[in-house]
């Protein structure tokens, strides 16, 4: 028969009774109430892994082993970390962001741009993708280089500036075939650089087409500054919309806890020029839909798969640009909800803070 007393003494022998703070045994189910070494959330799953293992191990697998795992206050030192501020002059920065690559995230904060800038918004772009830049050639100004301005005694980068949008990107500063291979920290510092030492004026909208998938770029910009919120971009097929809910996860992590303001579904249908009203669902029909309600997140807008689009990127005019196109129009209702969603979360939701730096890897401080 299992014992407290029994437990007590395995506890000790793996050396963690010292984070245990309450113990009950009920039949065969044993309740315990711990603190964690760390408030990083992988720590935490470590524990219970490691807690369950043991247990099953020592005591058999008819034990059920039903644990809480709190986590400590942040340290002084923690709370002391580096926390992004806010550029002055931009209202709201919104992360465009993608599961995978290849959905057409870029291609949509192009359009999304062009069509804020029509509505009257005052709107930048970050390239932030480091590795694969797509801006340069997206707005038809590959060939431009940000020059140096001085602003209040300081010199800064002037942002390239086309259809009335203001963008920069890491193209900008390498040559059209020059491979970008960095480690982690020196494109964070590009990123922050590209953020803090430009010339960005007052801007309602900052854009940020983000990387695909979730790595250190996307912990660089929250940890830099104070995303008001996130636009995922997917296509309707399986595949890809697995990935998005691995994306929307970072974001509402609650280390992170930014508002995802709503999902665009790209390549929703593909629709001939010569027969506008049909529609052929290639990759699947409102995959995004049916996932955005399971999730409780707007579905901001269908784009369909038109030649236009394409052609449009490539010779770097943005097709939302073709006033009185089926394409305008359905990227001005598609931003329009944006803003909505944007001022509902305005509303409802207190200013996003950027992300704090804690120690590193996540590991409490030295003692």
């Amino acid at each position: 028969m299992l014992t407290k007393v029994k437990v007590q003494d395995f506890l000790k022998e793996i050396e963690v009774d010292d984070l245990v703070k309450n113990l009950q045994i009920v039949g065969d189910e044993v309740y315990i109430d711990m603190m964690a070494h760390s408030p990083a959330m992988h720590e935490k799953k470590k524990l219970e892994v490691a807690m369950k293992q043991a247990f099953a191990s020592e005591f058999g697998e008819h034990i059920t082993l039903k644990l809480k795992i709190a986590s400590p206050e942040p340290t002084e030192v923690q709370q002391t970390q580096i926390k992004g501020k806010q550029i002055p002059g931009i209202q709201n920065i919104i992360a465009i962001a993608s599961g995978k690559g290849g959905v057409g995230k870029s291609t949509v904060t192009a359009n999304l741009a062009v069509t804020l800038q029509k509505m009257g918004f005052s709107v930048g772009v970050l390239d932030a993708d480091i590795y694969g830049p797509s801006v340069p050639t997206m707005f038809d100004t590959e060939s431009e280089k940000p020059i140096s301005v001085e602003v209040d005694g300081k010199n800064l980068m002037k942002p390239i500036e086309n259809y009335g949008v203001k963008m920069l990107s890491i193209g900008y500063f390498s040559g059209a075939n020059q491979a970008v291979v960095w480690r982690g920290p020196m494109a964070s510092k590009a990123l922050s650089q590209m953020l803090r030492d430009a010339a960005w004026g007052n801007l309602d909208f900052l854009l940020i087409d983000l990387p695909p998938g979730t790595g250190d770029i996307h912990l660089s910009i929250i940890q830099e500054v104070p995303v008001t919120g996130a636009v995922i971009v997917s296509t309707p097929q399986h595949v890809a919309l697995a990935d998005v809910k691995k994306g929307i996860a970072m974001f509402t992590m609650d280390s992170i806890n930014i508002p995802v303001l709503g999902l665009i579904e790209n390549m929703a249908y593909f629709t001939p020029e010569e027969l506008p009203e049909n529609k052929y669902y290639i990759f699947g029909k409102q995959g995004a839909q049916f996932m955005a309600e399971d999730l409780g997140i707007p579905v901001l807008g269908e784009i369909p798969i038109i030649q236009s689009i394409r052609e449009a990127g490539d010779v770097g005019r943005p097709a939302a640009l073709q006033d009185g196109s089926k394409i305008a129009e359905i990227y001005n209702e598609t931003a329009k909800k944006m803003v909505e969603s944007l001022v509902e979360r305005n509303t409802n939701l207190p200013p996003t803070e950027a992300v704090k730096i804690t120690t590193m890897a996540g590991c409490s401080p030295k003692k």
